[in-house]
């Protein structure tokens, strides 16, 4: 199934019911009075995050979303019915935004998590409201209100742990596939990696996190270069950063350095808060470079590279370093939530 991430839509909640105007009119009972009932109530739109769903496909061919309109009030006090509430199942972790007022209407970041999106209209009010002693047979009824009816953005954004940054080819779906049981397609051209993959880092029992893979990114990305920003948006609900760095092109046409350099400066010109998430930088093919020189590198590319929290040296392919990294980051995980706990405030 293709990957979609991201979709504008319409949402029309129903309007409600008309009220009626009307008398009773039985044998025998003089002046009966009003009788006419309130319409039913607009059915309501609510959106509902759904884990086993991971694409917005069915909102890109579906784009128009209406929920049904409140019956009218009738006679004899009947009371119209009201419109069913219709449902839109989201994956866990999708984004309303009205797009005329940039406002975020949900954030469905939970399995189950519920959020009204469009509100349905009240019923109208029936000729029986306005009965008075000074207006016994009043004809006056109110006609139902209109539902909400809104323009709608959906930005799906994952829910990782950890995510993965880096050039195309920098070994990013090899760190993964080396870690965890998600198999992302790699190859030995640029841009294999199309779409998001989750990859679930077993390090030991009840101990484990969610790594996310994106594709890479070029210097040039905020001007649409390469596949521009649109996957950043999966970074931002993550706790660190690992910007995977391939050290083995060093001394010829292609500067790692530069390259690293370049993919920082994109990060920040995309969101300042996740160019200000923890960042750890994981220098990559290390085995493609002769063992004289790798010292020599290593420390070259940390020099240019600037302020890093942490560095790691690894090579994908073969898995060393691998483990010492996937450690690391359980470890720094487990302090980040005891220093958000309740208990830790006390």
């Amino acid at each position: 199934m293709k990957f979609f991430d991201e979709a504008k839509i319409e949402v029309i909640a129903g309007d409600g019911g008309n009220g009626a105007a009307s008398f009773r009119r039985e044998k025998f009972i003089p002046r009966g009075g009003p009788d006419g009932g309130d319409g039913g109530r607009g059915g309501s739109i609510w959106a509902v995050a759904d884990c086993n769903l991971n694409t917005l496909i069915d909102y890109r061919y579906k784009r128009n979303f209406r929920a049904q309109r409140g019956e009218n009030g009738r006679g004899a006090d009947c009371y119209g019915k009201g419109g069913e509430d219709l449902e839109m199942r989201v994956p866990v972790g999708t984004v309303f935004t009205d797009i005329n007022t940039g406002e975020v209407i949900a954030d469905l970041d939970a399995d189950g998590k519920r959020a009204l999106v469009a509100k349905g209209g009240q019923g109208g009010l029936g000729n029986l409201h306005f009965k008075s002693s000074t207006n016994r047979a009043p004809r006056k009824c109110t006609p139902g209100e209109e539902g909400e009816r809104r323009e709608l953005r959906l930005e799906l954004k994952v829910l990782a742990d950890v995510g993965l940054l880096g050039q195309p080819n920098a070994g990013k779906s090899t760190f993964i596939r080396a870690v965890s049981a998600a198999r992302p397609k790699v190859a030995d051209y640029p841009f294999t990696t199309l779409h998001p993959n989750l990859g679930v880092v077993r390090v030991d029992t009840n101990r484990s996190f969610v790594i996310a893979d994106i594709p890479g990114l070029i210097e040039g990305a905020s001007e649409g270069a390469g596949l521009g920003h649109q996957f950043l948006r999966h970074l931002q609900r993550t706790r660190v950063l690992l910007h995977l760095v391939d050290i083995a092109p060093f001394d010829s046409a292609v500067d790692p350095v530069h390259e690293a350099k370049a993919i920082v400066q994109e990060l920040k010109k995309y969101d300042a808060a996740l160019y200000r998430k923890p960042r750890w930088l994981v220098i990559n093919k290390i085995d493609l470079v002769p063992e004289d020189e790798r010292k020599k590198r290593v420390a070259a590319l940390i020099k240019g590279y600037g302020k890093v929290d942490r560095h790691f040296v690894i090579s994908a392919i073969d898995g060393a370093g691998c483990r010492e990294v996937t450690f690391a980051i359980m470890d720094y995980l487990e302090q980040v939530k005891r220093d958000e706990s309740p208990d830790s405030a006390e």
